[in-house]
């Protein structure tokens, strides 16, 4: 009991970026650090009203101190270029390492056992030519054609991937990870506009199922991905039939057009029309150039569709309907009270 709680104590100081002083100073003074520091080692226990104060302060049910751990995220794969702090990168790792707790509990309580199956687990790229097949690959595995996919986060987790959405800064992108090392994360930033959550989300996947060659740096990685999902939400093939082989200059209807059918931002198609030579490079710098002033390219054309995750939700609905859990314990799984849980599902 001692070693969960320990464990849990501090796993809900990471989630909430706070230090051991900043606890205790948010907890009133109530405890000593050296108390705090005693608890995460396991070396004494609170009582009901320290555990109280402790669940207080840090917003997590009193219950969560003694949840056994069933997941740990491995292999998580960062942007080279956040510029989050440590401890916002560790708050964003534990709020996923939660989730994803309450996320597997709940497929086990509906026996839900469906694994992810790498779709080109067998496929090599050791150049940038490959990322085109391995795209084409991954939508003939997953039995996609050529038109343009209505919502990526959907498509991941149909597809078992675990999408999370994070409440997080400007400056974090997403990243990519394993959570026992077989069950493969996906986190993104729920503030972003719908175009670049597709193609961050797409991007993420490439991290985690494309085998590059070790001798490709970073760097290149990174442009591997990118280009892996633009190619996703656009095949070679059908982003030429839409455009032509060789253009000389592009109209901007016709760019917003091909934004709002495929979800993917002027940039993305700017950046796909060169990598497929179909403009050259000083056409993409004219263009880097013009749209430097609107990055969020604000009045050129919006996609309808919506991305967002659905799957962990509708999943506690149906154990709670179909009496698998109580609703006192979905409510805990949504981690939300149990009166703003049932008002939710008495909606339905």
């Amino acid at each position: 009991m001692k070693e969960i709680f320990s464990k849990r104590l501090k796993s809900a100081r990471t989630l909430a970026a706070l230090s051991q002083d900043q606890l205790v100073e948010k907890m009133g003074n109530i405890v000593s650090k050296n108390a705090i520091s005693k608890y995460e080692k396991g070396q004494m226990m609170p009582d009901s009203a320290i555990l109280l104060a402790l669940s207080k302060a840090l917003n997590v049910k009193p219950d969560y101190f003694f949840r056994p751990f069933t997941v740990e995220i491995e292999n998580v794969e960062f942007r080279k270029k956040q510029k989050l702090s440590v401890k916002k990168l560790n708050a964003i790792k534990q709020t996923v390492s939660d989730f994803i707790e309450r996320y597997i509990e709940v497929e086990q309580f509906l026996n839900i056992t469906a694994e992810f199956d790498n779709p080109i687990k067998h496929m090599g790229i050791s150049n940038i030519n490959d990322i085109e097949k391995a795209a084409l690959q991954v939508r003939s595995k997953w039995k996609l054609g050529l038109n343009a996919l209505p919502n990526v986060i959907d498509l991941l987790e149909d597809n078992e991937v675990k999408v999370v959405e994070i409440d997080a800064p400007d400056e974090f992108d997403g990243f990519s990870g394993w959570a026992d090392g077989k069950i493969p994360i996906i986190v993104i930033n729920k503030n972003y506009i719908v175009e670049r959550k597709r193609l961050t989300a797409l991007h993420e996947l490439g991290h985690l199922i494309l085998k590059l060659d070790a001798n490709i740096s970073d760097r290149e990685k990174e442009k591997f991905c990118f280009r892996f999902a633009g190619a996703m939400l656009i095949p070679e093939p059908t982003f030429k039939f839409e455009t032509g082989n060789v253009r000389s200059h592009f109209y901007l209807p016709e760019l917003i057009a091909v934004k709002e059918t495929y979800g993917i931002s002027l940039q993305a198609i700017m950046a796909r029309a060169k990598d497929l030579q179909i403009i050259n490079e000083s056409q993409f710098i004219a263009f880097r150039k013009w749209i430097s002033h609107n990055r969020t390219e604000e009045g050129l054309g919006h996609y309808k569709g919506s991305e967002h995750t659905y799957r962990f939700k509708q999943l506690i609905f149906r154990a709670a309907a179909e009496e698998v859990i109580s609703l006192s314990k979905a409510a805990n799984l949504s981690n939300q009270k149990l009166a703003e849980f049932r008002k939710e599902f008495v909606a339905l």
